[in-house]
């Protein structure tokens, strides 16, 4: 239903004239100072960490006004709700999809690498209808199993360790939910699919890297139950990568070894499992002012235009 609405809501978008978005977009950016500015430049500059001007050269130079659907469509409606929002002849470039690489030139993106030099991965709230669910109502932490639960596909080297590892395990309620593979033993690991709503019956909840970032994460962490996850390696507007180890999340190691360790000691603690999952919700709950973080998507943008050099495009 929710994916419905989303895109019954924006398939208009296009159809509907430029001066409607720039007339809102300027009322809103005209409010940026009722909001605490500190924050806002902070949010902005991680996005988007270029400080001087920077050069735009063809091929793949993008026209405002020549913008069109070349992906999938939530990452087009949710781009196009921000660049229409500026002059038609702005150029800008893009890159759709999950991205695990940094773009030679500036690029508007949806995820980025944490680690190393990602200064031209320029971050939008993109592909938001799937990314971005967060659990209203849940049971107790202390309620809850004692046990771990994953749900996922197993094409990915790292969801293969962990199947093989622990598939067995009386404290593990985790399988793949594809049914397509060479290896016969994966095969095996095969189980139905859970509801997000039955996977909040377990204290701790396993979030997987894939392609890029984990779409599990941001609703594990608004939820009671506890995320585990391995070392984070990709980022989005989520800003995985100031997430904390140990405050935000239990980290487990690459190869799923110590997870009956980190279980024990957490069953243990309950109080330090408490204080990780309202760490957790503190952080969440900053990106549920969706005018505040509107706004902060047209500073990203604006930034981005204000700082741009092309070279003359026709």
């Amino acid at each position: 239903m929710k994916k419905l609405k989303y895109y019954l809501s924006n398939g208009i978008l296009a159809y509907l004239p430029s001066f409607l978005f720039r007339y809102s977009a300027k009322k809103l950016l005209a409010r940026a100072p009722s909001y605490d500015e500190e924050y806002l430049r902070e949010r902005v500059n991680y996005y988007n960490k270029h400080t001087t001007s920077f050069e735009l050269t063809p091929p793949d130079l993008t026209k405002v006004k020549d913008f069109k659907k070349t992906g999938g469509s939530a990452y087009y409606y949710d781009l196009l709700k921000v660049i229409k929002c500026f002059p038609k002849k702005a150029v800008f470039k893009y890159v759709n999809g999950d991205v695990i690489d940094v773009p030679n030139e500036p690029s508007f993106l949806k995820s980025r690498p944490i680690e190393g030099e990602n200064t031209n991965s320029v971050l939008l709230k993109l592909n938001a209808v799937r990314h971005y669910f967060f659990v209203d109502k849940d049971k107790p932490y202390q309620t809850k199993k004692d046990m771990i639960v994953w749900r996922g596909t197993g094409f990915r080297p790292n969801r293969r360790k962990l199947l093989s590892r622990h598939f067995h395990n009386p404290r593990c309620n985790i399988g793949r939910v594809d049914t397509q593979d060479k290896d016969p033993e994966q095969l095996s690991y095969v189980t139905p699919s859970m509801s997000i709503s039955e996977q909040l019956e377990y204290k701790f909840i396993l979030s997987l890297e894939g392609m890029d970032v984990a779409t599990n994460l941001k609703w594990i962490m608004s939820s009671n139950s506890l995320c585990f996850t391995p070392k984070l390696r990709y980022e989005t507007w989520f800003m995985e990568g100031k997430l904390k180890a140990g405050v935000h999340f239990v980290q487990v190691k690459d190869d799923f070894s110590d997870l009956d360790e980190k279980m024990d000691y957490y069953l243990e603690h309950p109080d330090k499992a408490e204080e990780i999952i309202q760490n957790a919700h503190q952080w969440v709950e900053q990106f549920k002012d969706t005018k505040r973080e509107r706004l902060i998507s047209l500073l990203v943008a604006e930034k981005y235009f204000n700082l741009a050099e092309t070279r003359r495009v026709t």
